[in-house]
């Protein structure tokens, strides 16, 4: 009988979710956020917060090493998505997708790609200026023959386009995505480079990339001619398909573009997940953020590894991993941050009752930043983590200024 109960609670537990994603899904979107704010319409409690994070900070040399950008094609963009996150017959999917258009002020699709951009451009009007934003292509998945796999891909957002945002504002920069088994690889880096781009990032769960594999060599090879650093997500990924390679996350694999000297950063610190004991394949799978802490300590503190923070303060990473980050004296210049927008913009994503629960964050501040993440995600992005802390005797650590002034990447080439 109690198994019954179980399962009759389980059904109804999931009609009640698919009612709920499709109520989400027939809300308007323009109901799911506010318009950006200014920081003189804000409360002074967070106008001071503001003040105190920025303090000490060379805000010309602030980067957010992660933000994304998405659109369908307008605007000759040339973004993509995959029809299927816009079907009925893939609610759930359609759900996560409809969240990530409403973090980021999309109403209309017909006008995404605008929409999208000019929300960002908001942000950083109403922030401090001297602020960046690091805008991330997103290449497909790609086949070990070379072809495209659409099908298997979520979405798609061109060189081109982060080139030309980043060209017609100064506060852009502009990272290219480009899968190294592609024929051409190399002629797609050097058109990047040439376009303006300062970086080039992977997403290898999504795309189908093996860091390890030989056939990266000549890829590398070229990154390190044209002064580019690679950008590679570490640990799991779960906001995007993966197609069962969530081990291609194994910050391990990257020893190989290490070895040829490519600078590589870390994102996410390899904060979710577990993967393979690459160093003993008899042992069990390890957290993926000990694997990162292995290949730090591998590369010393002069090495050409950083990791970074973005994600690190969502409700799905333990906070013992920002403690253990804060607590990283000898690591502060190995550390850079980005905020993982528009994920930031969701505000289930980041509990900030939580943070103040596990002591990272003084409770005076959860009020304001709570303000300041519905008035300027972008920009609660930095104060939060800016404000994150690890009491220790009386003492207050916190992250280094040059953890937030990411711009040094670029002078490291």
């Amino acid at each position: 009988m109690a198994l019954l109960t179980r399962r009759r609670s389980l059904a109804l537990l999931g009609g009640l979710g698919l009612g709920l994603a499709g109520l989400r899904c027939a809300l308007p979107r323009y109901l799911r956020v506010g318009p950006v704010r200014a920081l003189n319409e804000l409360a002074p409690t967070t106008r001071a917060l503001v003040a105190r994070a920025l303090e000490g900070l060379d805000l010309a040399r602030v980067v957010d090493l992660h933000v994304h950008v998405a659109g369908f094609g307008g605007g000759r963009s040339g973004c993509w998505v995959n029809p299927r996150l816009q079907s009925a017959l893939h609610p759930l999917e359609r759900l996560r997708f409809e969240l990530y258009l409403g973090a980021c002020g999309v109403h209309e699709d017909e006008r995404a790609d605008g929409e999208y951009v000019a929300r960002l451009r908001a942000q950083l009007d109403a922030a401090p200026s001297g602020l960046r934003l690091l805008l991330l292509a997103f290449d497909v998945r790609v086949r070990e023959d070379g072809s495209e796999d659409l099908a298997g891909s979520m979405f798609r957002v061109p060189d081109e386009h982060v080139l030309a945002l980043a060209r017609a504002d100064a506060r852009f920069l502009a990272c290219a995505s480009v899968h190294p088994y592609r024929a051409d690889a190399a002629e797609r880096l050097a058109r990047a480079k040439a376009g303006g781009a300062v970086a080039v990032k992977w997403l290898p769960n999504a795309m189908g990339i093996d860091p390890a594999a030989p056939r990266c060599a000549p890829f590398y090879a070229k990154l390190v001619e044209l002064g580019l650093p690679l950008l590679v997500h570490t640990g799991e990924e779960r906001a995007v398909w993966v197609e069962g390679a969530q081990e291609l996350g194994n910050p391990l694999r990257l020893r190989a573009a290490l070895a040829a000297g490519v600078t590589v950063v870390a994102l996410h610190c390899a904060s979710l997940g577990r993967a393979r004991d690459l160093d003993d394949p008899l042992a069990a799978e390890r957290p993926g953020f000990e694997l990162f802490q292995r290949l730090c300590a591998e590369q010393g503190p002069q090495g050409r590894l950083f990791g970074e923070l973005s994600a690190l303060t969502q409700v799905n990473r333990s906070p013992a991993l920002l403690r253990t980050l804060l607590d990283w004296r000898a690591g502060q210049a190995r550390l850079l941050n980005g905020s993982d927008y528009p994920l930031v913009a969701i505000d289930p994503l980041i509990d900030l009752g939580r943070l103040a629960r596990a002591e990272l964050l003084a409770d005076d501040e959860v009020t304001p930043l709570r303000e300041l993440a519905g008035a300027n995600p972008a920009l609660f992005d930095l104060v939060l983590k800016r404000r994150l802390r690890l009491a220790d005797g009386g003492v207050e650590r916190r992250f280094a200024s040059e953890v937030f002034e990411s711009a040094r990447l670029f002078d490291t080439l």
